[in-house]
């Protein structure tokens, strides 16, 4: 059962559009669900076309078999699907101008894309560099540079960008991932205080370690990190980031163990780390 609840209150109609990237599956396709039971239409983005078509379809047969008072409005629902490549350069253009065409208002963003490369960053490839810098910085950013300033206009926006607890973890093997996160949750903030009393909000997520296969642990690992609490279901992170939104929260960190890591784990000194990245980094390399 969801912990997001959908009342009459707050329920859009099918007459607002969500915009979702990386929606082919994992927890885009949760976001997907969540906001299309709270009303919203979507914009489905990915460079996976078989996923997004998927999603879409699951989405539209959840819509399709509602049978309480959002059961007048279902008909209504709509799905556009983008197959796009986030890392290319023109991605953000190219998004912008298929939702022109299409007539539609992007009132929700959904910055959700991203990867894991967890290598020393002088061992990285650069393809793999750029890729990440693509998909967490200057796409998003330039998404929101596109769309926020319309939701401005019209006096009504919300935007969600997904940061990380690694923001606060500038450590070896998760120094080029942590960067990344770092830079979307300092220009998230700046973006909410500029755009504060302009009806258009900005929401940031900090997740830890979450179950997905982002995260390439063994089933007996991934067990005795759920026991510690060190790792959620992604259900728990995105129930979490979508009632953050819509309540136009600033942030959401769910899981008590994050929050003190968020304290200690900026406290480790470089000569631990070094011991660390000595001892285990082959490990992490095949993440």
């Amino acid at each position: 059962m969801s912990k997001v609840k959908v009342t009459e209150k707050n329920f859009r109609h099918f007459g607002s559009w969500a915009l979702i990237t990386g929606a082919a599956g994992g927890m885009g396709q949760l976001y997907a669900g969540h906001f299309a039971r709270l009303g919203f239409n979507l914009v489905l983005v990915d460079i996976d076309a078989a996923g997004l078509a998927r999603v879409a379809e699951s989405v539209k047969a959840e819509i399709a078999v509602l049978d309480d008072w959002r059961a007048a409005d279902k008909e209504s629902f709509k799905v556009l699907e983008l197959v796009q490549d986030l890392s290319l350069a023109d991605a953000a253009d190219s998004i912008v101008e298929r939702t022109d065409a299409a007539g539609i208002e992007v009132e929700l963003l959904v910055n959700n894309a991203g990867i894991l490369y967890a290598t020393g960053i002088v061992d990285t490839p650069e393809r793999r560099l750029s890729l990440m810098l693509a998909l967490h910085c200057t796409t998003p950013l330039l998404l929101c540079r596109k769309y926020v300033p319309r939701m401005r206009a019209r006096g009504r926006g919300y935007v969600l960008n997904v940061s990380s607890l690694a923001a606060w973890m500038p450590w070896p093997c998760i120094g080029m991932y942590s960067s990344t996160k770092r830079f979307v949750k300092d220009y998230s903030r700046s973006m909410r205080i500029e755009l504060r009393g302009s009806g258009v909000s900005v929401t940031c997520a900090y997740f830890g370690a979450v179950d997905t296969p982002l995260i390439p642990l063994a089933p007996n690992l991934r067990k005795i990190a759920h026991g510690l609490g060190v790792m959620i279901w992604p259900e728990r992170a995105v129930e979490s980031a979508v009632n953050a939104v819509m309540k136009r929260r600033r942030g959401t960190m769910p899981g008590f163990i994050n929050h003190l890591a968020k304290i200690f784990c900026p406290l480790f000194g470089e000569r631990f780390l070094a011991w660390v990245y000595r001892r285990y980094g082959h490990y992490f390399a095949n993440f």
